[in-house]
């Protein structure tokens, strides 16, 4: 199977690097397939189920401008920064739909191993697998016996 566009799915943690290093390996053994990196944010309404009594769209907006900035310290100088893309939704539904609109045929993404319920209920790597239409590789990160940082 040949790949032609990879999507990078990274949390902007120490591993994001491991991550995309792989994409990029795989990338160049497929005629330098175009990449993609994205990160997503959970809404804060999402994470404080709207019981905060104030507009929190400068706070939402800073976390925003600290994600590009991160993001773009990962893919530099490997992603242009027109294929860096910070969105705001829920993870494993935001993944899927940008790799359904841009023609992705393979999604990597960083995943510390799990097992049993912590994979079953919590894993954002288990939800793009689940859902999407093409690809999925499951980069391991994180060393053995080291907190995971999500």
């Amino acid at each position: 199977m040949s790949y032609h566009h990879i999507l990078v799915a990274v949390d902007l943690t120490k591993d994001s690097h491991k991550v995309l290093e792989r994409a990029i390996g795989i990338a160049e053994r497929n005629e330098n397939a175009k990449i993609s990196i994205m990160h997503t944010l959970e809404p804060l309404g999402f994470a404080y189920g709207g019981d905060i009594p104030m507009d929190l769209t400068s706070i939402q907006d800073q976390l925003d401008d600290h994600a590009k900035k991160r993001l773009a310290e990962i893919a530099e100088p490997h992603i242009p920064s027109q294929d860096q893309h910070v969105v705001v939704g829920m993870p494993d539904t935001e993944i899927h739909r940008f790799a359904e609109e841009h023609d992705v045929d393979l999604i990597v993404v960083g995943s510390h191993g799990r097992h049993g319920f912590a994979l079953l209920l919590g894993s954002t790597s288990t939800g793009v697998l689940h859902g999407a239409e093409c690809d999925v590789l499951a980069v391991r990160v994180g060393k053995k016996g080291e907190k995971s940082e999500e």
